[in-house]
């Protein structure tokens, strides 16, 4: 099996990721319990990506609103 170096820091990079393991499974390169175990890190991933996202905004929503106190 060949290793490939993924990029996961961005929803986008998990995307194109998920594809490429989509791919190499259609293919044959990769098994499927590994690609599943992937699968559920990409999940794991993207969850902590959008967590992120909220809390950042909900502090800029808190900034805006104490601004307007």
């Amino acid at each position: 099996m060949a290793r490939r170096n993924l990029k996961l820091d961005t929803s986008d990079n998990i995307r194109k990721a998920l594809a490429k393991v989509a791919n190499m499974v259609y293919k044959g390169e990769l098994d499927t319990k590994i690609a599943n175990s992937f699968i559920l890190a990409c999940n794991a991933i993207l969850s902590s990506i959008r967590t992120d996202e909220q809390e950042k905004k909900i502090a800029e929503l808190e900034r805006i609103i104490n601004e307007n106190e």
